[in-house]
């Protein structure tokens, strides 16, 4: 390298310039042997301050420092881990039951939108089986409202307005969005319904919980969508983008249905793995589907 009007200043400052590369050993004894000779010229470099030459070659000569990596340990056997419980933020039974009957018959309404506009008589059949299961389980979780005497339709009324927003938002702007639609909506809330039925009383946990995980329509709505997308290969791509945006739709549908405490902090470290592990089985759905989710 050519040496500049001050002997080993330009090489040191193309050095500085380079500091983000990696020096080999040799080149960084050049370095250090470049700033020693410096320091002995600074003196009588015309024009070149003797405090700043110095300054800059000490800069050069001395050691850098090890950075300190992070360093981890793992777990051991015997550390205690939280268990994930819904339970406390599950609500009163009346409320519990009018939003959990609520989605089912706003599933119903999604599958009944989609035979509507169903392109064929036997897509609209295998569908009707599908919307059938969903009214069943709405009926079973409205037998459960009037087992107390309590009225179905008032007892769902004041927790309506969450799911309309979110029926009107997903409904789809073809058939196979609104089954797709139903699909991901069906699965997801009937497992967040049980997992947030973990708060109620241990009888009527029992019914509901029974309630929930009956046979639902998703065998059904599966071999409908594979099929379709079967004929036309491209309808993947679409269907999947629209199933990442339902996700996040019933994500807020769901938690509409917490009884948050005044701990917020804690309660959103309850949600949170819930939500994961819900999540995580949206995914699995998907991939069913043969979807990204």
């Amino acid at each position: 390298m050519q040496e500049g009007r001050y002997g080993a200043v330009s090489w040191l400052s193309w050095h500085r310039d380079s500091a983000s590369t990696p020096l080999q050993p040799r080149l960084l004894r050049r370095s250090r042997a470049a700033a020693t000779a410096l320091q002995r010229r600074c003196y009588a470099a015309p024009g070149l301050g003797v405090a700043y030459a110095w300054r800059v070659a000490n800069w050069f000569s001395r050691r850098r420092k090890r950075a300190e990596l992070p360093r981890f340990s793992l777990r051991s056997s015997d550390q205690a881990t939280t268990k994930v419980d819904l339970g406390d933020l599950t609500p009163n039974l009346p409320e519990f039951l009018g939003r959990a009957a609520y989605a089912q018959l706003t599933i119903f309404e999604n599958l009944s939108r989609a035979i509507a506009i169903a392109p064929t008589t036997a897509v609209k059949v295998e569908l009707g089986e599908a919307a059938e299961l969903s009214l069943a389980k709405h009926r079973a979780l409205c037998a459960e409202i009037e087992r107390d005497g309590s009225d179905a339709a008032s007892l769902m009324e004041p927790h309506t307005r969450a799911v309309d927003e979110f029926q009107r938002m997903t409904a789809g702007a073809n058939w196979l969005e609104a089954v797709t639609t139903s699909y991901v909506t069906a699965g997801f809330l009937d497992e967040f319904f049980v997992l947030l039925a973990a708060g109620l009383a241990p009888e009527p946990r029992a019914r509901i919980t029974s309630i929930l995980e009956r046979t639902t329509g998703e065998p059904i709505l599966v071999t409908v969508l594979q099929t379709a997308m079967a004929d036309d290969p491209r309808l993947s791509s679409s269907l999947a983008l629209w199933g990442r945006r339902l996700i996040g739709d019933a994500m807020l549908v769901a938690r509409s249905a917490l009884s948050f405490t005044a701990n917020s902090k804690s309660d959103e470290a309850n949600i949170e793995p819930v939500f994961t592990e819900l999540i995580a089985a949206h995914t699995r759905r998907m991939d069913v589907l043969g979807l990204t989710a």
